[in-house]
């Protein structure tokens, strides 16, 4: 079984590709440039180096979200495309879950952590069975750090962090938590398509792929230009309220 996975759901864009329990070859690239500049390119740089013939493949997977929304977008439309183009099922990775199993095998609690602004994060809390069993204790989810720092220290379990969302809250983190924590090594602590893939693999064991017109990213929270929209919008109709009371 060989899957190709691509992240683009952070800062670090990256493709990979395993072959059963080998991973082939991986590019990640953590730079300024977007991803729309980067990700087909990469694709085509490590396809190259290891001499793949892409339609070898038996699935796309693909950080589906949260994440940015435009790094979302480049990589449903890339994976979708190539999806179309090779008549390969997509499997769609919940971009949290995905950053968890970075740390596959770990003896603490995993919590990643991304940004989300305005004092929230996507995040998740995981917690390995063993070198490859994850088991699920808070699905991805978007909600504030005062919120996970309560449920972390309820759950009184040792933790370790990673994400982008690290160096924001770090200070936060170490100032409210009760539990022991650290936090995952630069190289562990971001999206890695490598990580994607093989978490796939498993999705694909279980038969959980979709058709690649019937994949959709998960965003969990508007967008800022549709959030500011509905705020435009109530703010607006509070105006008219209160010019009709008037």
């Amino acid at each position: 079984m060989k899957i190709l996975a691509l992240d683009s759901s952070g800062l670090v864009a990256s493709v990979a590709v395993v072959e059963d329990e080998t991973l082939i070859g991986e590019y990640s690239v953590n730079y300024k440039k977007t991803h729309s500049q980067t990700l087909l390119p990469m694709l085509d740089t490590l396809a190259k180096m290891i001499d793949l013939d892409l339609q070898t493949i038996d699935a796309i997977a693909v950080a589906e979200g949260p994440g940015s929304f435009t790094g979302l977008r480049i990589g449903s439309a890339t994976a979708k495309g190539l999806g179309f183009a090779l008549k390969k099922p997509l499997i769609g990775i919940p971009t949290v879950d995905g950053l968890a199993y970075q740390l596959a095998g770990s003896k603490n609690l995993v919590c990643p952590i991304m940004d989300a602004r305005r004092q929230q994060t996507y995040t998740g809390v995981y917690r390995f069975l063993n070198q490859s069993e994850m088991e699920i204790l808070l699905p991805q989810c978007a909600i504030g750090i005062d919120e996970l720092v309560e449920k972390l220290n309820a759950m009184g379990q040792a933790v370790t962090f990673l994400g982008d969302g690290v160096p924001v809250f770090k200070e936060y983190l170490k100032e409210n938590l009760t539990v022991e924590y650290d936090f995952a090594s630069p190289h562990q602590s971001r999206q890695s398509a490598g990580a994607v893939a093989a978490l796939a693999m498993q999705y694909m064991a279980d038969g959980k792929t979709v058709d690649a017109a019937d994949f959709r990213p998960v965003y969990l929270r508007l967008s800022q230009a549709e959030r500011e929209r509905l705020e435009a919008e109530k703010r607006a109709e509070a105006e008219k309220r209160a010019a009709g009371e008037q």
